[in-house]
């Protein structure tokens, strides 16, 4: 790969990469955070590292800190909920209704990106694992662990003719 840290090939490379970034985005971020805010964040973030000349695989270090974000995103929000859950009274007249997208968000963004990396986008565990941060056997146990957990929410819910 050409050095990308130069100028004008940095800012074309980062402009290619753009679209896959988000979709990615779109798959590990929290329901309340916005996909491009995540990419924009981790590019600043890459981009301001001082080990930024250093970095081999700009795309893989990119979507590493994507995860790590939406990570640190969602214990802030989890965080956020159980206070607003100890300040209201009764919440008994909220409904939740059941939703593919929820039984995604239950899952950790790590694990959200390797079922992305590997099932949508068709990359090999091992690669998609380098990408997350985990070993190959870390992957595969989570994205097992996820299908189960998927697979048994989709076989409980009640079906509709």
């Amino acid at each position: 790969m050409e050095d990308v840290h130069q100028g004008v090939d940095a800012t074309a490379t980062l402009r290619a990469l753009y679209p896959r970034l988000r979709g990615f985005a779109a798959v590990v971020a929290p329901l309340e955070m916005e996909p491009d805010d995540l990419v924009q964040e981790a590019l600043a973030r890459v981009l301001a590292s001082p080990s930024w000349p250093e970095i081999v695989d700009i795309e893989a270090y990119t979507r590493r800190t994507m995860v790590n974000l939406a990570s640190n995103e969602r214990r802030r929000l989890g965080r956020a909920r159980a206070a607003r859950q100890r300040e209201v009274v009764d919440v008994s007249f909220v409904h939740e209704y059941p939703s593919d997208v929820a039984d995604l968000d239950r899952l950790s963004p790590v694990t959200r990106a390797l079922l992305c990396l590997v099932v949508l986008e068709g990359w090999a565990v091992a690669d998609a694992a380098v990408a997350c941060g985990c070993t190959a056997l870390a992957a595969r146990a989570r994205l097992s662990r996820a299908r189960r957990q998927l697979r048994d929410v989709i076989e409980s819910e009640p079906y509709d003719e």
